[in-house]
C-alpha cells in the first residue's frame, strides 16, 4: 500500500492522503479582494484529488501585502470575495481548505514579479513598509519604518481579526506564514532583526512575536480548526536563522498545539546562497521531524512519485508540499496513484477518463 496515499492526522483534520498543494501567491486581486482568475486557479486545483488545498499568502492588513494585488482578508469587502471563492469549492470538491495568513513586513509594496518585483516607494504609488528594525531588504532602498509597541499589538490584532474571517469562511485549517523572509521571520532571523527590547537580541525574544500571535490564533479559532505554520529552516547566511533555532521554535509551536510545521527554507536577504536540488529542503523537515515529533510537511522540488512516496515512507517527512509541479500538471495526484497502484478523489464528470486497466484509479467524491 502506498504510504503518499495512506490518511494523516493533523491535529483535528485527516486528510486522505498526504499530498499537499502548497500556497502560491497569483499576485491577481483588486484591492485586496478575490477575483475570477482566484476562483478558476483554485477551483481546478480542488479537483486534483490533493489531501489539502492551501491558499496562496493572504494579507492580514492592506499595508501587510507584498504587492497592491496582493490577495488579502482584512475586512468585509475581502471577506465576502473570497467567501465566493470557498463556497463554489466547497460545493464542487471535498478537499479540505487552508489559509495561509501573511504580513509582508519589508518585503511589502512591490512591483508585479514579472514585472521586475522591485520596490515601490510611496512616492511612486507604493507604501511605506514596516518591520523589526529599519533595514531594508535591498540594500539601497527606502528603510521600512521600524515597529514600536503599539505597532506590534496592532499587528497581533490584525491576524486574530482575519483569522476569525477564515472561521466564518469556513477554513479546515489556518497556516501562520513565518518564512521567506517575510514579517514573522524577519522577527526570528538575526540578520533583520536588531531590536533591543523584548521582541529582539535573544533567541527567546526573536520567537516572542511568533509565539504570541499563535497563542492568540489559538486562542481564538474554534478547536476542530487546524492551525499550522510555515517557517523557513534557514536563512542559508552564516549567521542567521538556522536549523537548530528551527527546531527549537517547533518544539515551542507543538507545546502551544501546532498542528504540523511545514517546512520551507530562505528568503529573507539578497546575500543567501541556496544550494538546489531535488528534494533540496526534505533534510530539514527530517531533522525537524526526527527532533520535535511534530507532523511535518517537507516541500521544494519534489516533482516525481517514487520520490514523493520515498519522502513519505522513509520517514522524512508526513506529508509533501507541490507548488510549481502542480501548476505544471494540476492532475499531479491522479498521475501519482496510477503509478503508485493507489486511488484518489474525482468528480462525477470526470469518471469517464479513467484509463482502461486501471479501474480502481478514480473514486467518486460525490460532488457534481
Amino acid at each position: 500500500m502506498s504510504m503518499l496515499f495512506s490518511p494523516l492526522a493533523i491535529g483535528p483534520l485527516t486528510l486522505t492522503n498526504r499530498i499537499i498543494i502548497a500556497p502560491m501567491c497569483q499576485y491577481s486581486a483588486q484591492d485586496g479582494q478575490a477575483q475570477d482568475w482566484h476562483l478558476m486557479h483554485l477551483g481546478g486545483l480542488a479537483l486534483s484529488g490533493a489531501g489539502l488545498l492551501i491558499t496562496e499568502a493572504t494579507a492580514v492588513s492592506p499595508e501587510g501585502r507584498i504587492s497592491a494585488s496582493d490577495l488579502g482578508l482584512y475586512d468585509d469587502a475581502t471577506e465576502a470575495a473570497l467567501g465566493r471563492v470557498v463556497s463554489a469549492v466547497r460545493k464542487h470538491s471535498p478537499i479540505p481548505l487552508a489559509i495561509q495568513l501573511a504580513h509582508a513586513g519589508r518585503k511589502a509594496s512591490t512591483a508585479l514579479p514579472w514585472l521586475g518585483g522591485q520596490f515601490i516607494p510611496p512616492d511612486a504609488g507604493g507604501w511605506l513598509p514596516v518591520a523589526p528594525s529599519a533595514l531594508p531588504y535591498t540594500p539601497g532602498d527606502l528603510a521600512p519604518q521600524e515597529l514600536d509597541a503599539e505597532g506590534i499589538a496592532r499587528i497581533r490584532a490584525d491576524f486574530v481579526a482575519s483569522a476569525k474571517r477564515a472561521a466564518r469562511l469556513g477554513f479546515d485549517a489556518v497556516e501562520l506564514h513565518a518564512a521567506h523572509g517575510y514579517l514573522l521571520h524577519e522577527f526570528l532571523s538575526p540578520l533583520s532583526n536588531q531590536r533591543t527590547d523584548d521582541y529582539g537580541g535573544s533567541l527567546e525574544n526573536r520567537m516572542r512575536l511568533v509565539l504570541e500571535i499563535f497563542a492568540d490564533l489559538r486562542a481564538a479559532l474554534p478547536e476542530p480548526l487546524a492551525l499550522g505554520v510555515r517557517i523557513s529552516a534557514t536563512d542559508w547566511i552564516d549567521g542567521g536563522w538556522d536549523l537548530e533555532q528551527s527546531i527549537e521554535l517547533t518544539r515551542r509551536l507543538k507545546d502551544l498545539g501546532a498542528a504540523y510545521i511545514h517546512v520551507s527554507s530562505g528568503g529573507l536577504a539578497p546575500q543567501q546562497q541556496i544550494v538546489l536540488g531535488p528534494g533540496y529542503q526534505v533534510p530539514f523537515a527530517e531533522a525537524i521531524r526526527r527532533a520535535t515529533g511534530l507532523a511535518t510537511f517537507a516541500v521544494g522540488l519534489i516533482t516525481e512519485a517514487g520520490q514523493a512516496e520515498g519522502i513519505v515512507a522513509g520517514n522524512q517527512a508526513d506529508a509533501v508540499a507541490l507548488g510549481r509541479a502542480m501548476l505544471f500538471d494540476p492532475r499531479w495526484p491522479w498521475h501519482a496513484a496510477a503509478l503508485l497502484g493507489a486511488q484518489v478523489d474525482c468528480p462525477p464528470q470526470y469518471l469517464r477518463c479513467q484509463p482502461h486497466g486501471l479501474k480502481t484509479l478514480l473514486r467518486n467524491n460525490g460532488r457534481s
